[in-house]
């Protein structure tokens, strides 16, 4: 079902096509409100200032010459296709004059005259006279000059009937438009689409090759030009190829564990099947007895260091509040270990990885020091740096060989029959960069430095919870 589905998708070259024609339609749609709101409004404005400007003339005639106010052709007077109705009461309201187009009709207002001509004003009203049309009527007040509308009102009206339809086919012009808009644009943005869709396809069909073949070592096509290729679309590719070049590592690296791992375990195995088949045929012997406990020692600590590295390599971020001077103060009762570990320093991490990272130090010492000599460990703090130290007093390694001292299985010369696993290093430096650190040589003296942290008491600014009651101390 879900199969189906995902072949039921439109592709995305024709979602882009329908985005673009959907969003020149809400662009269209949005525009026309906005030119409707406007062309409305500036209808009903030219309207208002014809029905004022007809009604000032007649105010005029009225008091320049009133024997003509009673005449009904000077009233009458066209506005486009429809004619101005035209009303003129005396100050009693009673009607003294309209014109033609009214017949014997007339126009629907009442209380607007009386206003105007107690109080004066002048003022516009919008009146339904049936059929869903509207009358926009103007009354203005006539001065008391004399005659027989003298102090009475002048009321000019005009239907709304060509705004409504100028309206109405400015909405139908713009719809109409929206839709060819949206008709024309979608074979042109289907055609542009798949040209700028060109790039992604050649991406997918590279890593449809990657998949089938399951070699991180081939790479997605980069228009190193950068001609036609957008700078996203290039910059997904690299980062891809890059992508790809870190599994490729990752692989190389998992293949040369594998095979470092292999030969290190065929060593103590072998071992153990000579030892076994010895006995096996010469019965038990206090010597070979021992071999075989050695070698099956050997084979532990090797598997469990084998373990400890592929754990280090999964483990999440640390976030346990560690005192290292208690890890440091741990060796206190060793004879051959020397501790120097001065106040509490506190960072964030893995308590149990750090005391395993500390021990391989210890250890690391102990086998590649002088006979009877001693380790020193070393924790202290500093400018927001936290750091244990592991040293003795051998020559330590080699100038240049401090990058190899920590690759998985190395061993340095003469170091072969030593026991160990060539693991150590390696698993202490995996454990410092989980926690944000570093390992740091210098010939025989290994340091894993990490971030500190400070308690409240000492930087009143700090949001670390207060560490001074988060464990034991001194």
């Amino acid at each position: 079902m879900a199969a189906s589905r995902r072949l039921a998708r439109p592709r995305l070259r024709t979602r882009v096509a329908a985005a673009a024609a959907v969003s020149i339609i809400v662009a269209m749609v949005v525009l026309g409100v906005g030119v409707q709101i406007f062309l409305g409004r500036h209808l009903h404005e030219s309207l208002d200032s014809s029905l004022r400007d007809r009604a000032a003339t007649i105010a005029q005639l009225s008091a320049s010459t009133p024997k003509l106010i009673t005449s009904a052709r000077v009233l009458e007077q066209s506005l486009g296709p429809h004619p101005l109705q035209v009303e003129v009461v005396n100050s009693s309201g009673k009607v003294v004059a309209r014109s033609l187009s009214l017949g014997g009709t007339a126009l629907p207002v009442g209380s607007e005259i009386g206003a105007a001509i107690s109080s004066g004003r002048s003022g516009f009203a919008t009146v339904d006279v049936g059929d869903d049309q509207q009358l926009r009527v103007y009354v203005a007040p006539l001065a008391s000059l004399g005659g027989s509308a003298s102090g009475g009102a002048v009321v000019v009206a005009s239907t709304t009937e060509d705004v409504t339809s100028t309206l109405a086919e400015s909405r139908a012009l713009i719809l109409l438009s929206a839709l060819a808009a949206a008709v024309l644009v979608i074979p042109i943005a289907y055609f542009l689409a798949g040209g700028a869709l060109a790039p992604l396809r050649r991406l997918a069909a590279g890593a449809e090759v990657i998949e089938v073949r399951g070699d991180p070592r081939l790479r997605l096509p980069v228009d190193t030009g950068r001609g036609s290729t957008p700078d996203e679309v290039q910059r997904l590719a690299e980062t891809l190829n890059r992508m790809l070049s870190a599994l490729e590592r990752a692989r190389d690296s998992e293949r040369r564990f594998i095979a470092d791992a292999s030969h290190e375990l065929r060593n103590p195995l072998t071992a153990l099947r000579g030892n076994a088949a010895y006995l096996e045929r010469n019965g038990a012997d206090p010597a070979a007895l021992h071999d075989l406990r050695e070698d099956a020692e050997r084979l532990s600590r090797l598997v469990d260091q084998l373990l400890a590295v592929a754990r280090e390599d999964a483990a999440e971020l640390p976030t346990e509040p560690v005192r290292l001077d208690e890890l440091a103060h741990a060796y206190d009762g060793d004879a051959d270990v020397a501790v120097e570990a001065n106040g509490a320093t506190w960072v964030r991490g893995d308590r149990d990885a750090l005391e395993r990272a500390l021990a391989n130090l210890v250890d690391n010492a102990r086998r590649h020091g002088p006979p009877g000599g001693r380790v020193e460990v070393e924790c202290g703090g500093a400018g927001g740096e936290a750091w244990l130290t592991a040293s003795d007093s051998g020559p330590g390694i080699a100038e240049g060989q401090a990058d190899l001292a920590t690759e998985r299985f190395w061993r340095g010369p003469g170091a072969e029959g030593g026991g160990g696993s060539g693991l150590g290093l390696a698993l202490v430096r995996a454990t410092a960069e989980r926690h944000g650190g570093s390992l740091v040589i210098d010939g025989s003296r290994f340091s894993i430095h990490l971030p500190a942290l400070k308690p409240l008491s000492e930087s009143p600014a700090t949001t670390e919870p207060d560490l001074s009651e988060a464990g034991g101390g001194e």
